[in-house]
């Protein structure tokens, strides 16, 4: 895998921060400040469904 870790575009500026890490299968999420504690893994098809009830929401 060779998918960089980018904090995400919908994290608010106060610390309150994760970090993702998008491939083809899916995508990882991990807490900025807790980096030592792993990651929570998606498969595609959860990763594209958060992503779009995320969007929904912003709106």
């Amino acid at each position: 895998m060779t998918a960089e870790w980018h904090k995400s575009s919908y994290s608010s500026g106060n610390n309150e921060c994760v970090e993702v890490r998008e491939y083809a299968a899916g995508a990882d999420v991990r807490d900025t400040q807790n980096r030592s504690l792993g990651h929570i893994a998606y498969s595609s098809d959860a990763w594209a469904a958060f992503l779009s009830k995320v969007k929904q929401s912003s709106r």
